[in-house]
Protein backbone atom coordinates (compact mmCIF):
# COMPACT_ATOMS: atom_id res chain seq x y z
CA UNK A 1 0.00 0.00 0.00
CA UNK A 2 1.27 3.45 -0.93
CA UNK A 3 -0.10 6.54 0.85
CA UNK A 4 0.83 10.09 -0.04
CA UNK A 5 1.02 12.98 2.41
CA UNK A 6 0.68 16.48 1.01
CA UNK A 7 4.05 17.99 1.93
CA UNK A 8 3.70 21.68 1.10
CA UNK A 9 3.85 22.83 4.73
CA UNK A 10 2.48 21.79 8.11
CA UNK A 11 2.67 18.50 10.01
CA UNK A 12 3.40 16.17 7.08
CA UNK A 13 6.54 14.52 8.56
CA UNK A 14 4.63 13.24 11.59
CA UNK A 15 2.03 11.56 9.35
CA UNK A 16 4.77 9.93 7.28
CA UNK A 17 6.51 8.62 10.41
CA UNK A 18 3.21 7.22 11.75
CA UNK A 19 2.42 5.51 8.42
CA UNK A 20 5.92 4.03 8.10
CA UNK A 21 5.69 2.69 11.65
CA UNK A 22 2.58 0.83 10.46
CA UNK A 23 4.58 -0.69 7.58
CA UNK A 24 3.09 1.52 4.87
CA UNK A 25 4.99 2.98 1.93
CA UNK A 26 4.47 6.69 2.73
CA UNK A 27 5.60 9.37 0.29
CA UNK A 28 5.72 13.15 0.27
CA UNK A 29 3.49 14.78 -2.36
CA UNK A 30 4.32 18.23 -3.73
CA UNK A 31 3.54 17.88 -7.44
CA UNK A 32 0.58 16.43 -9.38
CA UNK A 33 2.67 13.58 -10.85
CA UNK A 34 3.43 12.38 -7.29
CA UNK A 35 -0.26 11.50 -6.86
CA UNK A 36 0.02 8.74 -9.46
CA UNK A 37 -0.14 5.22 -8.08
CA UNK A 38 -1.30 6.27 -4.61
CA UNK A 39 -3.83 4.25 -2.63
CA UNK A 40 -4.78 7.31 -0.55
CA UNK A 41 -3.78 10.83 0.44
CA UNK A 42 -3.48 12.69 3.74
CA UNK A 43 -3.76 16.48 3.80
CA UNK A 44 -2.08 17.49 7.07
CA UNK A 45 -2.57 20.31 9.51
CA UNK A 46 -0.82 23.58 8.90
CA UNK A 47 -2.07 26.97 7.79
CA UNK A 48 -4.98 26.56 5.37
CA UNK A 49 -4.58 29.89 3.57
CA UNK A 50 -0.91 29.21 2.85
CA UNK A 51 -1.66 25.60 1.93
CA UNK A 52 -4.35 26.75 -0.50
CA UNK A 53 -2.01 29.21 -2.21
CA UNK A 54 0.70 26.56 -2.55
CA UNK A 55 -1.79 24.02 -3.89
CA UNK A 56 -2.78 26.56 -6.55
CA UNK A 57 0.86 27.40 -7.36
CA UNK A 58 1.68 23.69 -7.85
CA UNK A 59 -1.59 23.02 -9.73
CA UNK A 60 -2.78 20.37 -7.26
CA UNK A 61 -6.51 21.15 -6.93
CA UNK A 62 -7.84 19.20 -9.91
CA UNK A 63 -5.46 16.23 -9.55
CA UNK A 64 -6.50 15.80 -5.89
CA UNK A 65 -10.18 16.09 -6.86
CA UNK A 66 -9.62 13.40 -9.51
CA UNK A 67 -7.90 11.12 -6.98
CA UNK A 68 -10.87 11.45 -4.61
CA UNK A 69 -13.29 11.00 -7.53
CA UNK A 70 -11.62 7.66 -8.27
CA UNK A 71 -12.69 6.52 -4.81
CA UNK A 72 -9.23 6.78 -3.23
CA UNK A 73 -9.48 7.78 0.43
CA UNK A 74 -8.48 11.33 1.33
CA UNK A 75 -8.05 12.37 4.98
CA UNK A 76 -7.76 15.97 6.10
CA UNK A 77 -6.46 16.78 9.58
CA UNK A 78 -7.01 20.29 11.00
CA UNK A 79 -6.12 22.57 8.05
CA UNK A 80 -6.71 19.53 5.83
CA UNK A 81 -10.27 19.43 7.15
CA UNK A 82 -10.68 23.07 6.09
CA UNK A 83 -9.31 22.29 2.63
CA UNK A 84 -11.75 19.37 2.14
CA UNK A 85 -14.81 21.34 3.33
CA UNK A 86 -17.40 22.56 0.87
CA UNK A 87 -18.07 25.67 3.00
CA UNK A 88 -15.79 27.74 5.21
CA UNK A 89 -17.67 30.16 7.47
CA UNK A 90 -16.98 33.81 6.59
CA UNK A 91 -14.29 32.91 4.05
CA UNK A 92 -13.97 32.60 0.30
CA UNK A 93 -10.48 31.11 0.43
CA UNK A 94 -9.71 28.45 -2.19
CA UNK A 95 -10.51 24.88 -1.12
CA UNK A 96 -11.07 21.45 -2.58
CA UNK A 97 -14.75 21.51 -1.60
CA UNK A 98 -15.04 17.72 -1.70
CA UNK A 99 -16.87 17.01 1.56
CA UNK A 100 -20.35 18.34 2.28
CA UNK A 101 -19.46 20.06 5.53
CA UNK A 102 -19.13 23.61 6.78
CA UNK A 103 -16.27 24.59 9.06
CA UNK A 104 -15.30 27.49 11.26
CA UNK A 105 -11.55 28.12 11.02
CA UNK A 106 -9.73 28.61 14.34
CA UNK A 107 -13.04 28.00 16.10
CA UNK A 108 -11.40 27.68 19.52
CA UNK A 109 -9.22 30.78 19.34
CA UNK A 110 -5.53 31.41 19.06
CA UNK A 111 -2.52 29.13 19.56
CA UNK A 112 -2.61 29.71 23.34
CA UNK A 113 -6.17 28.33 23.36
CA UNK A 114 -5.03 24.95 22.03
CA UNK A 115 -6.13 21.97 24.15
CA UNK A 116 -6.36 18.20 24.42
CA UNK A 117 -9.43 16.04 25.05
CA UNK A 118 -10.27 12.35 25.34
CA UNK A 119 -12.96 11.60 22.76
CA UNK A 120 -15.17 8.62 22.20
CA UNK A 121 -14.92 7.88 18.46
CA UNK A 122 -17.48 5.76 16.66
CA UNK A 123 -15.86 2.84 14.86
CA UNK A 124 -12.56 3.21 16.72
CA UNK A 125 -12.32 0.43 19.30
CA UNK A 126 -10.10 0.57 22.35
CA UNK A 127 -11.66 3.38 24.35
CA UNK A 128 -11.43 7.16 24.00
CA UNK A 129 -8.93 8.76 21.62
CA UNK A 130 -6.63 11.41 23.13
CA UNK A 131 -7.06 14.29 20.66
CA UNK A 132 -4.68 17.26 20.31
CA UNK A 133 -6.37 20.46 19.09
CA UNK A 134 -4.08 23.25 17.81
CA UNK A 135 -5.86 26.35 16.43
CA UNK A 136 -8.46 23.82 15.35
CA UNK A 137 -11.50 24.19 13.12
CA UNK A 138 -14.97 23.02 14.11
CA UNK A 139 -17.66 21.52 11.88
CA UNK A 140 -20.63 23.88 11.72
CA UNK A 141 -22.67 21.84 9.24
CA UNK A 142 -22.83 18.22 8.13
CA UNK A 143 -24.63 17.59 4.86
CA UNK A 144 -26.49 14.53 3.69
CA UNK A 145 -24.25 11.46 3.69
CA UNK A 146 -21.81 12.91 6.23
CA UNK A 147 -21.37 10.69 9.26
CA UNK A 148 -20.04 12.39 12.40
CA UNK A 149 -17.57 10.11 14.21
CA UNK A 150 -16.62 12.25 17.22
CA UNK A 151 -17.97 15.18 19.19
CA UNK A 152 -16.63 17.26 22.05
CA UNK A 153 -18.48 17.22 25.37
CA UNK A 154 -20.42 20.34 24.26
CA UNK A 155 -21.62 18.54 21.11
CA UNK A 156 -19.25 20.19 18.61
CA UNK A 157 -18.44 17.83 15.73
CA UNK A 158 -14.68 17.26 15.32
CA UNK A 159 -14.38 14.11 13.17
CA UNK A 160 -16.50 12.84 10.28
CA UNK A 161 -16.51 10.78 7.12
CA UNK A 162 -18.38 10.85 3.85
CA UNK A 163 -17.70 7.91 1.59
CA UNK A 164 -13.95 7.82 0.95
CA UNK A 165 -13.36 11.16 2.73
CA UNK A 166 -12.28 11.48 6.36
CA UNK A 167 -11.70 14.64 8.43
CA UNK A 168 -10.45 15.33 11.93
CA UNK A 169 -10.23 18.79 13.50
CA UNK A 170 -7.40 17.47 15.68
CA UNK A 171 -3.94 15.98 15.08
CA UNK A 172 -3.80 12.16 15.49
CA UNK A 173 -0.25 12.23 14.11
CA UNK A 174 0.93 14.05 17.26
CA UNK A 175 -0.05 11.17 19.56
CA UNK A 176 1.35 7.70 20.16
CA UNK A 177 -2.03 6.21 19.23
CA UNK A 178 -2.08 4.71 15.70
CA UNK A 179 -5.84 3.96 15.61
CA UNK A 180 -6.91 6.84 13.34
CA UNK A 181 -4.16 6.03 10.85
CA UNK A 182 -5.21 2.38 10.97
CA UNK A 183 -8.83 3.44 10.41
CA UNK A 184 -7.80 5.49 7.36
CA UNK A 185 -5.71 2.60 6.00
CA UNK A 186 -8.80 0.40 6.33
CA UNK A 187 -10.53 2.73 3.85
CA UNK A 188 -7.65 2.20 1.39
Amino acid sequence: MKIGVLALQGAFREHIEKLRALGVDAVEVRLPRELEGLDGLIIPGGESTTMGKLMAAYDLYEPIRRLAGQGKPVWGTCAGMIMLAKDIDASDQPRLGLMDIGVNRNAFGRQVDSFEADLPVEGLGGGPFHAVFIRAPLMTRAGEGVHVLARLADGGAVAAEQGNLLVTAFHPELTDDPRFHEYFLGKA
